[in-house]
């Protein structure tokens, strides 16, 4: 069998209960501190339980967006090979626990989640910000240019949806550096949902307005998660620009070591997650497309969305796990 048909008939697995089982993992050890206003030990537990279940896939996969470079984190650092190495190559980006603070305060839309691409199909960036601007399926291509003001990206989104302007609403990460943005989209009369954490998911949930509410995402975030979000709309649908902020010759240096000659670039959805993408994403609170984590006297559910690029099927999978059988995650 051809090499890249082997990589796809080894994603179509993946793309089923295998991936799944790697958020789930990651996003029950995380609940279990949910709460409790302990960001890292939530975090150390959900990045050894996806660790112990990535080993465990049929392939030879490469961490390109990971929880730091090697040195910086114990396990999931980039570069490190995972998998069984068994399969064919594929890279991967991750979050275990997208949204820390989030599941430290028993907060909405704390996920796990996972993004694997056919080897050079995510995008290499460092662990800096990144400008990003993002909307959902349906409308037209070339809508976004993140160079223009929010008001004309407003007025272009309430255009295509044949709205008025106040009748849109925007997902803007909570911080001091977007308090002229925030200026800037209210004076259209557009609604804004600011969010304490969690870009991912505020990315995520423009996929269906209708359930979240939010019809755009503006603002600046971590570059590695504007990565995982690009897979993400690569398989659910919806459009994306991120150009890195690369202010200081240290970042600019980063850069280039990531392989990227132009730090000013605009990178397109498609450019920073190629080729047949597969995603997957647990909710470990409570949130607008996934519940979270459930815990029961003698079972755990959890809720996950699992999508591929090529196909573009969407598996919503709701799961009850036994506590004392084969998938105790008491253990």
């Amino acid at each position: 069998m051809p090499a890249k048909a082997k990589t796809a008939a080894v994603m179509d697995r993946v793309l089923t209960l295998e991936l799944v089982r790697v958020t789930e993992r990651a996003a029950v050890a995380a609940a279990m501190f949910r709460g409790r206003g302990d960001e890292i030990a939530a975090d150390r537990a959900a990045v050894a339980a996806m660790h112990a279940e990535l080993e465990k896939l049929p392939i030879k996969g490469r961490i390109v967006i990971g929880e730091g470079e090697k040195g910086e984190a114990e396990a999931l650092f980039v570069g490190e090979k995972v998998g069984n190495g068994k399969g064919p190559a594929v890279d991967i980006a991750l979050d275990p626990l997208e949204g820390k603070t989030i599941c430290a305060k028993n907060l909405p839309n704390s996920l796990a989640v996972v993004a694997i691409a056919q080897r050079n199909g995510l995008l290499k960036v460092p662990a800096i910000y990144m400008d990003k601007i993002a909307v959902g399926p349906g409308y037209p291509d070339g809508i976004l240019d993140i160079d223009a003001p929010p008001a004309e990206m407003i007025g272009r989104v309430a255009e295509a949806k044949g709205v008025r302007p106040r009748d849109v609403s925007i997902c803007i990460l909570d911080r001091p550096r977007h308090a002229g943005l925030i200026e800037e989209v209210r004076a259209t009369g557009a609604s804004i949902r600011l969010i304490g954490d969690g870009d991912v998911a505020g990315i995520i949930h423009t996929t269906d307005p209708e359930e979240t509410g939010i019809d755009m995402y503006l603002g600046s975030g971590g570059a590695p998660e504007g990565v995982l979000a690009a897979a993400a709309l690569r398989c659910i649908g919806g459009q994306m620009c991120g150009r890195l902020i690369a202010d200081t010759p240290e970042k600019r240096t980063a850069v280039e070591r990531a392989g990227i000659a132009d730090s000013k670039r605009v990178f397109s959805t498609e450019e920073m997650a190629a080729g047949d993408v597969v995603f997957a994403a647990t909710g470990v609170t409570d949130g607008n497309l996934l519940g979270g984590v459930h815990f029961h006297e003698d079972f755990v559910t959890t809720d996950t969305i699992v999508t591929r690029s090529h196909t573009g099927t969407q598996r919503w999978v709701h799961t009850r796990h036994r506590l004392g059988g084969k998938f105790d995650f008491a253990d």
